[in-house]
Formats: structure tokens, sequence, C-alpha cells
């Protein structure tokens, strides 16, 4: 009985804290529905006086980004803003061929007139982080906007943004954003799926309510001074971008979200490219609740409301640690439960927890609707791409583990930047990608064997009890069987 009963407790506590993050983006969706009751009153500089046009300098941190780095330049060359009001700096930390092509192209632009500067460095050391910080030690600006390579942010986009720093207190403006190839792929729908929920309904239902937010790395601007003030860029986690937002939110800067701003960016193609993005973000999540644990709990200068938000966002990448136990447990539990008649009354108690499936639900047709609209049709195909997501999400439960595990557990791993595509120009050709990882993660193989597993849970469904079988979990087991599955089988056929 006593391997039954450490089964029993992990599966509960595991169960408890996904029910309680279900809970908090309930909280949220409730927030964000409010927030649009509510108008933006936020002073803003007056930009018809050009005395209030304050200076401005964009930030451009780039890696060996052979594919899209003529796409940024040319598209960045286009923002409409005052010349003299703005400089820009690519922070080029590239080690390839594209130092030199990015250096003729600058030239070209500089040609133009247009103030932008090739900036390098002879190592990369706090490899983004780095970057971004020796850039600011030489930047002009009041105000730094920052976009990743893949972005491309509209001509207007700095006049959008930049004018809600009128308010002294705002450190942060953050754009939502867009998915230039959101239907290129099952993968790119799921993807831009999830980024959906985070870009409204979590960003717009923290913010609403002077909850703590994120910067997101990129299509951003901030505040030099806040910068400064909140002990610069570090580089000792792999998501600088969540650090130094809530350095800068426990010293009082405000956050400014803009839902309506949106900035189109390509979204990761192949799996591959994918898992390096999600191990990057859900390590750095975790690198950065252990970071910031101890000051977000003793602050004084927040509410016990945003410090619980706060601590559930910083373990946002957690929760696929749970899943995971969760859905690993969930065939032993299923034998437990027909072997020992007397723990039926808690097996009814459990199934409450269902309830977490139906709130992430209802949260998501909220985000769902907000960009597809509403009707009938469009929730029949939010009930398949709702499927879809949860299954796939469960899928890169074991791959997202490892670096939650590392991450908790201090495990230092190097930045590993995502493999960029433009689809536009180079559309099938990507596949020639010479950036793409070729060798095959031991993680797959475990993948495949959690496929099995879960196999193994759907005719568990019909052997197990005296009256024809226990088929509770089988939805549960299949959703895992397709997403393991999937994950597996792509993964094999991008040679990962």
């Amino acid at each position: 009985m006593i391997l039954q009963t450490v089964v029993i407790v992990i599966y509960t506590i595991s169960l408890l804290l996904i029910f309680m993050y279900a809970l908090a983006q309930l909280n949220l969706l409730f927030n964000y529905l409010s927030s649009k009751k509510e108008e933006d009153d936020s002073p803003k500089f007056d930009f018809s006086n050009p005395d209030e046009i304050p200076f401005v300098t964009i930030q451009l941190p780039v890696y060996n980004e052979m594919y899209v780095m003529k796409r940024l330049l040319k598209n960045i060359a286009k923002i409409d803003y005052p010349k003299d009001k703005f400089e820009i700096q690519v922070l080029d930390d590239s080690t390839d061929e594209t130092v030199e092509t990015t250096k003729a192209q600058i030239e070209k632009l500089q040609s133009t007139g247009l103030d932008i500067k090739h900036i390098t460095r002879t190592d990369r050391k706090g490899y983004k982080a780095g970057a971004l910080k020796e850039g600011l030690t030489v930047a002009k600006g009041e105000f730094i906007a920052i976009f990743d390579s893949d972005f491309l942010p509209k001509k207007d986009w700095l006049k959008l943004t930049v004018p809600y720093f009128k308010d002294d207190s705002v450190g942060v403006v953050q754009t939502r954003w867009g998915h230039i190839n959101r239907n290129y792929s099952i993968l790119t729908k799921i993807q831009a799926f999830a980024l959906d929920a985070h870009f409204t309904l979590e960003q717009v239902g923290r913010n609403s309510k002077g909850h703590f937010i994120n910067f997101n790395g990129t299509a951003g601007v901030w505040r030099k001074t806040c910068i400064i003030d909140a002990g610069n860029w570090e580089g000792d986690t792999l998501t600088e971008d969540l650090d130094l937002s809530y350095r800068a939110q426990l010293k009082n800067w405000k956050f400014k979200y803009l839902e309506d701003v949106e900035t189109p960016a390509e979204l990761p193609v192949v799996i591959s490219a994918a898992r390096s993005q999600q191990f990057r973000w859900n390590k750095g999540g975790a690198e950065n609740f252990r970071k910031m644990l101890s000051r977000v709990v003793k602050s004084k200068n927040i509410s016990a409301k945003t410090k619980i938000h706060g601590l559930l966002h910083l373990l946002n990448s957690t929760m696929f640690l749970n899943v995971l136990i969760v859905g690993v447990l969930s065939i032993p539990m299923l034998y437990i439960k027909n072997e020992y008649a007397h723990l039926r009354p808690y097996f009814y108690v459990m199934s409450f927890f269902v309830m977490s499936t139906v709130i992430f639900f209802v949260c998501y047709w909220f985000m769902y609707k907000n960009i597809y609209g509403s009707g009938f049709k469009n929730f029949i195909r939010y009930i398949g791409m709702f499927f879809v997501f949860f299954s796939i999400a469960m899928g890169f439960s074991l791959h997202n583990s490892i670096a939650v595990l590392e991450g908790h557990w201090g495990k230092k791993s190097e930045f590993v930047r995502t493999p960029k595509f433009n689809l536009s120009k180079y559309k099938d050709n990507w596949k020639n990608n010479k950036y793409m990882k070729r060798n095959i993660s031991v993680h797959v193989i475990f993948e495949g064997l959690l496929m099995l597993y879960f196999a193994f849970g759907m005719y568990s469904a019909f052997i197990v009890g005296n009256q024809g079988g226990d088929f509770g979990l089988f939805p549960f087991h299949l959703m895992l069987f397709i997403g393991f599955g999937y994950v597996f089988f792509k993964s094999l056929a991008s040679k990962v």
C-alpha cells in the first residue's frame, strides 16, 4: 500500500496545482472582460508638437540570421519617425558570413541618411542580454525599442507606442505579437493558439489590474532610465526579458500593454526550432522563479493578490511538469481505482478536477473568438483546435519538463537561438536551412515510448474492472497518445 499511497499523494498534489493555475486563468479572464469596459485615459506625448517627440534608439539583437537579415533591415528602414529623432543599432553577434553581408547592407542604408550603426562583439558574453547591455552604453535614445530578427513592425509603430511614455512612471510599452504564417501548418497553428492566449487573456488580464506582466523580449519599448534603475540586463537566465521585467516592476515601474497594436512575426515552421524555443522559454521561466521567489514574496510594494499572480506567472512553465506527472500516474491510478473499492469516494472527488479543463476551454474560447469571431461554425472549429492544441501541448510535456527541472535545479546551459526561415522568400526551401539541428535528441526516444505507454492506457480502459471496463480516462489518454505521437513522428521526420 505504500507505493499506492505515494502515487495517490503525488497525483493529487499535481491535480491541485493544475486546478489552482486554472482558477488563476479564470480570474485573468474576468479581468480581461472587465478591462474592455474601461476607457484608456493614459496621458500621451503630443506628436504634433516637435518638441514633445523624444529620441528613440531601435536595437536589433541578431546572431547568424542569414535568411531574414535583409528583410529585417529593409523593414526597419521604413519606420515613419523624424530622422533626427531616432537611431538604429544592429547588435550583431554573428560568427558566420552574415557579418559582412549585414555590414554591406548597413552601409547602403547609411548612404541614404539613416542613422544606423553596426555594433559587433568579440565574444557572446551574456548572449542577447550582453548584446543589449553593450548597445545601451552608447545608445543616444531616451527610449529603447527592441525587435528580434523575425519581427516586422509597421511603419507607424513608434508613433503608436512611444506617446505612452508621457507618464513618467511607465517603464515599458509592450505590443501584441502577430503571426504572418499562422496557417502554414498544424505546428504553426498551435503555436499561434498558445501565444494568442498569452497576448490577450494573460497580458491584458494582469496589466489591467496592476499585476506584473513581462516584456516579451521583442516588439516593445523600454525607458532607458528604467533599465538602468532596475539593474540593467543580466545574462544569468535564459529569459533575460522576464528577469528585467520583474526587477523593474519590483522597483514600482509601470508596464503598459497595447493589445490593439500588433507586431507581425514569423513562427518556427519545423519542430526542432519550436523545441529549442520552448526549451529556452520554459527553462528560463523556472530560472526566474528561483531568482525572483524571495524578492516577490518579501516585497512590501505589491499586494498579496499581485504576489500570487506573480508567482503563478513565474511557475507557468512548471505546469508542464504537473501535466506530465498526472499523465504518467493516471494509468496506475486507473488500476488502483478498480483494485481498491474503498477508495471510490476519493475518485469521485478527484473527478471534480476535470473542471480545470473546462476552465481552460472557456478562457481560450474568449481569446479565439476575439481573433476569429463568434458564431456556431467558429465554435465548432474552436472545439477541434482546442483538442489538437491540448493534445500537442501535452506531447511537449516531457521535453518542457526536462527544461523546467534543469531551471529549478540551477543547471546552466547555452542560449540557443531559434532558427529563422523567411517563408515569403524561401517557401519550402527552409528544409535546407543551415542553422537547423540535424541530430536526434534522446528525448525523442522517450516521447515515442510515452506514445506506446498511453496506447496501453487506452487498452487498459477495456480490461480493468468487472463491468465492461472504465473509460473515464480514455479521452485523456487518447490526447496524450496523439500528442506524443505527433511530437515523436514529427521530430523523426525533421531529423531533430
